[in-house]
């Protein structure tokens, strides 16, 4: 008889979603059933309709949301952006997670059993890692990308072939990430006296020692958690930190153009949105990670009363991260809202909302110059009123007995409004 022990949770893996019940000996042996009289983690049908509930509600906003943020993106061509492609690629690694890793999980979780087969067992943990890894990294390109056009605006940007460079590479780097999830995650069967199976999705690193420990398990899931929660979390503070300063804390000198002040405007409107998705990121996945941190030290806590739950809890707050993204597009950007108000238009009290007219200084600059261009030529004063230079107040005078004289009025100059990006 060839025993194995598999005390899973003195390792921080955080894909390995039963760590909290590994925590005794299995015997593999086909005519001597284990030691326990049953499965002992299936909760109460009261408690899994709460927590089915709360999954499913997940999964269906995760998906949906996504899925239309993909569609606003791709369908209209004014949503074409460098931000917004890297938004798709959020999207999908959300959508991915949610259908292909999330719903498969919390059915192993409710019952502690595996009935999805070996092969998929390594495909859901492999997709697990997957979509972090271009979730995070994604991230942290829309990051620098902001970090680029606005603190050093004189550089060249990204266009759509290098935004799809990128996005491949991010997909690459977390599929080498993601291997070993192919590679050394495989199911065991565990037979109770009482006749009841359970099947275990784990992960077997090599070279475990006596004592069941695995260096190279425990090195790849620390340096996995630095790589995509520490290093990133830092490297997008420094970043919007410095974009915050150039945004809210400088002072132009002189003043500046109805166009340039838009622009910082629409500036600070994405970096706003940007850093609200990074918060929730890092406050939903905090958790998870100190769980397996702590768990690693002391594995006791996974006998306490009530650490199924505590876990779901837990898993359930860091999925949930992925239907949180559109939300926060629909309410902080006007332009995704109105795509969500055309999706949604068949519902009776779904109104669209108005797409802002641009005035005719706005229109002027933006089809014949850069916004925020030096050549403007509309400035606005200190108390907001429009100021003409003098150079071209007499061919402006021409300019407005030709329209008046065409049109039948007088050419007024008009205020100009803000528009919504």
């Amino acid at each position: 008889m060839q025993s194995l022990d598999f005390f899973a949770n003195t390792t921080p893996d955080p894909w390995n979603t039963t760590l909290w019940i590994e925590n005794y000996t299995y015997y593999n042996t086909t005519d001597i059933p284990d030691l326990q009289l049953g499965n002992q983690f299936i909760l109460p049908w009261w408690r899994q309709m709460i927590w089915t509930l709360l999954f499913a509600g997940m999964i269906i906003v995760a998906t949906g949301g996504n899925m239309i943020v993909i569609w606003i993106v791709l369908a209209h061509k004014r949503m074409r952006t460098v931000t917004n492609y890297f938004l798709v690629n959020l999207s999908i690694a959300d959508a991915m997670v949610s259908t292909l890793n999330v719903t498969f999980n919390y059915i192993y979780m409710l019952n502690s059993h595996w009935p999805f087969g070996t092969l998929y067992c390594k495909i859901c943990q492999f997709v697990a890692v997957l979509t972090i890894c271009a979730s995070v990294f994604t991230l942290m390109a829309i990051s620098i990308d902001r970090y680029m056009a606005i603190v050093n605006p004189l550089r060249p940007r990204m266009g759509r072939r290098t935004t799809l460079g990128v996005a491949i590479v991010i997909w690459i780097v977390g599929a080498i990430l993601s291997l070993p999830m192919l590679l050394f995650y495989t199911t065991y069967t565990q037979n109770f006296a009482n006749g009841e199976v359970r099947v275990i999705c784990y992960s077997e690193f090599p070279n475990r020692d006596d004592d069941d420990l695995n260096y190279n398990e425990y090195l790849y899931n620390v340096i996995f958690m630095i790589l995509t929660y520490f290093l990133p979390i830092g490297s997008m503070t420094f970043t919007y930190a410095r974009i915050g300063l150039e945004l809210w804390g400088s002072q132009s000198i002189g003043e500046n153009t109805v166009g340039q002040l838009e622009s910082i405007r629409s500036k600070r409107r994405v970096v706003k949105m940007m850093i609200v998705v990074v918060v929730i990121f890092a406050v939903c996945w905090l958790p998870f990670h100190v769980y397996f941190i702590i768990t690693s030290y002391l594995p006791e806590i996974t006998n306490k009363p009530y650490i199924q739950e505590v876990y779901l809890g837990i898993y359930w707050l860091a999925m949930s991260n992925s239907m949180y993204n559109p939300i926060i597009y629909c309410w902080m950007n006007s332009r995704f809202r109105r795509g969500f108000a055309h999706f949604f238009s068949w519902c009776p009290w779904i109104r669209i909302p108005l797409e802002p007219v641009l005035s005719r200084s706005e229109a002027v600059t933006s089809r014949y110059s850069c916004t925020g261009s030096p050549q403007t030529n509309t400035r606005l004063s200190r108390n907001g009123t429009a100021r003409i230079p003098l150079y071209l107040q007499s061919a402006r005078g021409g300019n407005d007995r030709f329209l008046a004289h065409h049109r039948g009025r007088k050419w007024k100059s008009t205020q100009t409004s803000d528009h919504v990006s």
